[in-house]
């Protein structure tokens, strides 16, 4: 997995690759928890995201509810087929604010 940020004024897009599972979760959640600190706007591009575990799905989850509690957004853009296909299976397109 890569995380690359870039700042757009005062809104954040992390651009996501690879994969996102049990051996670098913790790496996941705490770039993307920093990066909802310093922004009012975050968004997470994932058109090059291939693959989300469950434990990724759970930061995903956290994420959204800590950012909604700070009365900011989260936005995930360019989700590709594979990976709106784990979204859709487990409910989290009902969940997440998934922009198509």
């Amino acid at each position: 997995m890569e995380i690359r940020e870039e700042n757009q004024g005062d809104s954040i897009t992390l651009f996501i690759s690879g994969e996102i599972d049990g051996t670098n979760v913790d790496e996941f959640e705490e770039q993307v928890n920093g990066a909802a600190e310093k922004t009012q706007g975050l968004s997470l591009d994932l058109s090059d995201l291939e693959y989300v575990s469950s434990a990724g799905l759970r930061v995903f989850l956290t994420l959204q509810k800590k950012v909604k509690q700070m009365g900011n957004e989260v936005v995930l853009r360019n989700v590709n087929e594979e990976v709106m296909e784990i979204f859709s299976v487990t409910g989290f397109v009902k969940l997440l604010n998934i922009e198509v």
